[in-house]
């Protein structure tokens, strides 16, 4: 009589030993792989300097800062922003061991070097696009600039005005005060570190809400201002209120028409390669004016000015396009639409508009000119190659900001520009070879 279908189960209670080469499990054109050779060609005396164990001198050797690197960059592309979950991949996922090659990591030291490596990110996207334009495949004939919300690591609900600013710090005060207690009267092995965990967070709730009262007096002093320009708008408006979790974010509107807290990220890139330049979050809700900083930014990086920028409209203020169009290192022509004006006015106000364009600047004469030919209308149709990059940072699961503050958002925003560009220039070397 036949007893059923005859299957091999699994036998997880045998002893066996295992061979593992972990070279061999990845293939030979990984992404891994390619990311591992562009960091190793690097020289990164920033992160060598501050080891104190060298050659004959005692201690304890660390793991090998370009190895931290590599981590959070293939993590990055992977849509991975937590330490704790790449800790966890380093033990179980073949791409993460074979980065570690049987180095310990653990989550804490993942989240320091992500803080700490804010400088040497910034000259990494430099170099990166250096190599890029040495082989010839960038450019910085032509730049777009456009700006993407993301959503900060803060609840609506830590907005707090100067009393509820006042009423936090006395809550959480009360909190460490009730840890201390508590340590005190059950001393043990782990008192030691248990003091200091609560001199941490007595150090940091004083900082946090130090820094929600700076920035709710620069708040109250930007609504005090545009109470002289814009009064009816300022007084429809509540009070001035700031973030306890994170200070520096702002309440922005997002695409989906909901106000969050969040940082407003701005993105220099050669469209037509589709590579990140220049990369700069800010808590400016409105863009207008961002233009020229962002130019800036990249003539410092490069030492070449772009000589056409594209922007969406309003981006470019009229002072900006004459000083762009006039600069002493050569001009930057503004391909951006001019706000759209009424047809039915009345004859004065036809009258007033003919005599300001008659005595504006050339440079805007020009622009105007430039923006009504058809060349002019197809150069910024390029334009709109920008906004795939904003949505290949959004697909690596960055919808909202894993740090705060303005300082570790911009590391964390230098990380995902570098990931980019590691992967699009490689897309491009691949083209250009083809």
């Amino acid at each position: 009589m036949g007893i059923g279908p005859r299957v091999l189960r699994p036998e997880r209670e045998q002893l066996y030993w295992d061979m593992v080469d972990l070279d061999s499990q990845l293939p030979p054109d990984h992404l891994v792989r390619i990311i591992w050779a562009f960091v190793d060609g690097l020289a990164l005396p920033e992160l060598y300097d501050p080891i104190k164990a060298r050659d004959d001198v005692a201690g304890r050797p660390t793991p090998d800062p370009k190895m931290y690197l590599v981590l959070w960059i293939y993590a990055t592309v992977e849509g991975v922003g937590s330490a704790r979950a790449l800790a966890r991949l380093c033990e179980h996922h073949a791409a993460y061991r074979w980065i570690c090659g049987r180095v310990a990591v653990n989550y804490h030291s993942l989240s320091d070097f992500r803080t700490l490596a804010g400088a040497v990110l910034d000259r990494l996207l430099s170099e990166s696009v250096a190599v890029l334009m040495a082989a010839g495949l960038v450019s910085l004939e032509e730049v777009a600039v456009d700006g993407t919300k993301l959503a900060a690591n803060a609840a609506k609900s830590s907005l707090r005005d100067e009393a509820g600013i006042a009423h936090f710090e006395r809550a959480a005060r009360a909190r460490v005060e009730r840890l201390k207690a508590e340590v005190e009267a059950d001393p043990g092995a782990g008192e030691r570190r248990r003091r200091a965990a609560g001199a941490r967070a007595e150090a940091e709730i004083a900082s946090r809400a130090q820094g929600a009262r700076d920035k709710l007096a620069e708040l109250q002093a930007e609504k005090a201002r545009r109470e002289q320009t814009h009064k009816k708008q300022e007084a429809a408006k509540g009070a001035p209120k700031a973030s306890t979790t994170d200070p520096e974010a702002r309440l922005m509107k997002m695409p989906d028409q909901s106000f969050r807290l969040a940082y407003n990220l701005m993105v220099a890139a050669a469209p037509q390669q589709q590579i990140i330049l220049a990369i700069a979050p800010t808590d400016r809700r409105n863009e207008a004016g961002l233009a020229q900083p962002m130019v800036e930014e990249v003539a410092r990086r490069y030492g070449a000015r772009p000589r056409r920028l594209l922007v969406d409209t309003r981006l470019a203020t009229a002072p900006e396009i004459v000083d762009l169009a006039d600069h002493p290192d050569g001009p930057t022509l503004v391909y951006s639409p001019p706000p759209p004006e009424r047809d039915a006015i009345k004859p004065a106000s036809a009258r007033k508009r003919h005599s300001r364009r008659k005595a504006e600047p050339p440079a805007l004469t020009a622009w105007r000119q430039r923006m009504a030919s058809l060349a002019g209308k197809l150069v910024y149709a390029r334009r709109k190659l920008i906004e795939p990059i904003n949505g290949r940072l959004k697909s690596c699961n960055w919808r909202q900001l894993r740090l705060r503050g303005l300082a570790k958002v911009r590391a964390e925003a230098l990380l995902h520009a570098v990931a980019h560009n590691i992967c699009r220039g490689h897309a491009l070397r691949l083209a250009q070879a083809a």
